[in-house]
């Protein structure tokens, strides 16, 4: 009985988190519809998390009643992420919208409908629940593993302008949370991944928390060359702060990559010297 309690407080205390998480995104979308453009912003974050709310609430049906809080929290969250990519789709340019559909068709579609297909014609019972259970935790591992880029980039740069500590707060409170819901209903399959979620966003906070207040160190006038002027970086400057869905709005975050926001995050601290 103790341990339903604490299951459904958990739970509970999840969904209130998670909604918050799925909200991130609205400055971004606010944004999008005040100017009627995309920009630079990209789809593929929010058709993962679509794709990723439909995994889960399958997998819940699969449990008898234990994994009713979970289809509550995925399906506010596929309705969510549904409005944002029908405001993506439709102030995208041509080719972005293309591009969103084709991904959406294979993924949430096409993808799904194979996945659905595989467990309820190959496997029954227990063995559906494992096979659908490690699908999960594996998608769930790489969208875990997006943040990685960003914090390559923090390191790097020594900037926290592409990690706001509020985001990285909540992603950390509610895979904190979901462990602790999985571990009560003694759920391998939702306590893993939020393992590596927990941790990750520990270290998004920590670096959070040493390059925010980082100083560069000073260098003594007597030891400058004459012949050079004096630069002097404010890392404040480098970019204007992104909104929150802004920091997922990559594609390749989602395979771990970080290149390309790597490459302009440096020619701004570039641009930053040259003036």
């Amino acid at each position: 009985m103790a341990l339903n309690v604490l299951a459904f407080t958990f739970g509970i205390m999840g969904n209130i988190i998670s909604f918050i998480v799925f909200l991130a995104p609205v400055p971004t979308f606010v944004r999008i519809c005040k100017k009627k453009s995309i920009e630079g912003f990209q789809s593929l974050p929010y058709v993962s998390a679509l794709f990723s709310a439909m995994l889960w609430i399958y997998y819940a049906m699969q449990k008898d009643g234990s994994g009713f809080l979970l289809i509550t929290i995925n399906s506010v969250g596929c309705f969510i992420e549904t409005i944002y990519i029908v405001l993506f789709i439709t102030f995208a340019n041509k080719k972005a919208r293309i591009s969103t559909l084709k991904v959406l068709g294979l993924l949430n579609f096409l993808g799904f409908a194979a996945i659905i297909l595989v467990c309820e014609l190959l496997t029954k019972g227990s063995n559906r629940e494992k096979v659908l259970g490690g699908i999960c935790v594996g998608f769930s591992v790489c969208v875990f593993a997006a943040p990685l880029s960003i914090m390559r980039v923090v390191i790097r740069t020594k900037s926290v302008e592409f990690m706001p500590f509020s985001l990285s707060l909540f992603l950390t409170l509610s895979a904190i949370t979901w462990l602790f819901y999985g571990l009560a209903i003694k759920d391998f399959y939702v306590a893993l991944p939020n393992i590596l979620g927990a941790f990750l966003g520990a270290v998004q906070m920590i670096l959070y928390v040493i390059f925010k207040y980082y100083k560069a160190p000073k260098v003594d006038d007597t030891e400058k060359p004459k012949t050079v002027s004096d630069h002097s970086i404010d890392m404040v400057k480098l970019a204007s702060t992104p909104a929150s869905g802004e920091l997922t709005a990559q594609p390749h975050q989602t395979h771990g990559g970080g290149g390309d926001l790597e490459e302009q995050v440096e020619k701004k601290v570039s641009s930053q010297i040259q003036t």
